[in-house]
């Protein structure tokens, strides 16, 4: 779905412990250069290739990744697209989640408990076979090289620039990206949308609920009209208003 002229939010479902899981990267592009922000799960290189044939963009253009956060459903897609672009795609990322993209520690939410509840949680049909190859992923999770770090309030020179917003919690170097051209916010896992309205991230997977809702408070500086949510999708409404609700606590 096109939000404005240089972004372009993606649609991917993919299979996931016997069900199914519709993600939500965003994509920003010029004319020379294009943005993925978030790469989905391992596997989704085809359908990756495919949303972005749908949004008119080249794949051959996609010189940049960056990435919001460590967890495999944002990072898990990215050694498949480097080891088709030989080189050509840079992978930008906050320095607290450089170490665990880059595999040199475990993803946080990858403890061996964790693991273990995952596995409680798979629906008896699926197959044994998808079954390990399922438990070895968590246990040996995709990892790749940040090229270059990326901090608060800097601004990324492609689609009329985008500026990144430091909003841990979820997890500890999450960020967010504004694109002022269209007044869009890319919230990634800070913000949800369910049934269409604006929620915070879900405290399943956030480690740190205090400290996530704190961060919401930042988008206050920023005039937003559009949230694109990693899960959940696009919200339109009066966001700003529905952000303050949620740093202050309301459900």
């Amino acid at each position: 779905m096109q939000i404005a002229q240089g972004i372009e939010m993606l649609e991917i479902t993919a299979e996931v412990m016997g069900g199914t899981d519709t993600l939500y990267p965003a994509l920003l592009w010029d004319e020379d250069h294009a943005v993925l922000v978030d790469t989905g799960y391992p596997g989704l290189l085809d359908k990756i290739k495919k949303a972005f044939e749908l949004a008119g963009v080249a794949w051959s253009t996609l010189d940049t990744v960056v990435l919001t956060h460590q967890d495999i459903d944002h990072i898990g897609g990215l050694p498949s697209m480097l080891d088709e672009a030989n080189g050509t795609i840079k992978v930008l990322a906050h320095p607290i989640e450089q170490p665990y993209i880059e595999g040199e520690r475990m993803l946080l939410k990858h403890t061996p408990e964790a693991i273990a509840a995952a596995e409680a949680m798979l629906p008896p049909h699926v197959p044994e076979e998808w079954r390990r190859a399922f438990l070895h992923l968590l246990a040996h999770p995709p990892k790749a090289k940040v090229d270059a770090v990326i901090e608060d309030s800097q601004e990324l020179p492609v689609a009329g620039g985008v500026i990144v917003i430091e909003t841990p919690g979820h997890s500890p170097g999450h960020v967010s990206l504004y694109h002022p051209a269209s007044r869009t916010l890319i919230a990634a896992d800070s913000l949800t949308v369910k049934n269409g309205e604006l929620h915070g991230p879900d405290p399943r997977v956030t480690p740190d609920m205090a400290t996530a809702l704190s961060s919401l408070r930042k988008y206050a500086d920023y005039a937003v009209e559009n949230v694109i949510c990693y899960h959940g999708g696009l919200y339109r409404g009066d966001a700003g208003r529905r952000i303050a609700e949620l740093a202050d606590g309301a459900q």
